[in-house]
């Protein structure tokens, strides 16, 4: 199983993961140009996700289908979102969880106030309407190659 870029005709599949692990799906950008799909057997078994705000960006959409986990997708899929970041400029992601704070912490992530992230990136649908303000604000600081 490899990582993909997630091209739109794997939009359907995408939402349907989502809604079934009950992440949000409503606000998905118009392009899928900053998301990664696992795929088996032609079907999306993994996905993540990256909006940009300058060089900020907003990790999303974390999920992998419960008959594949704990076989280090989900590792594969952060680490390939970062090293895209990263390569292309961005310099630090941030995100929004109600239940994986453990997860990510393990993988250098530090939960931080919500006035620390900029307001480009708090103008987003995910920290406007979408995650409620309960939810855990993390944020990891990204070596750029400049």
């Amino acid at each position: 199983m490899q990582v993909a870029n997630a091209m739109e005709q794997h939009r359907y599949e995408i939402i349907s993961l989502l809604q079934a692990n009950k992440l949000p799906s409503e606000d998905l950008p118009g392009s899928l140009s900053d998301f990664y799909i696992v795929v088996d057997d032609d079907k999306v078994i993994g996905l993540i996700g990256m909006e940009r705000y300058g060089r900020s960006g907003l990790l999303r959409s974390m999920v992998v289908h419960p008959d594949y986990r704990n076989r280090h997708i989900a590792e594969t899929l952060v680490r390939t979102l970062e090293e895209q970041a990263t390569a292309s400029g961005i310099s630090n992601m941030y995100l929004l969880t109600e239940t994986a704070d453990k997860y990510f912490s393990k993988n250098g992530y530090h939960a931080i106030a919500r006035e620390e992230v900029p307001t480009e990136v708090k103008a987003s649908s995910e920290f406007s309407y979408v995650c409620p303000v309960s939810a855990i604000v993390m944020k990891k600081p990204l070596v750029v190659n400049e």
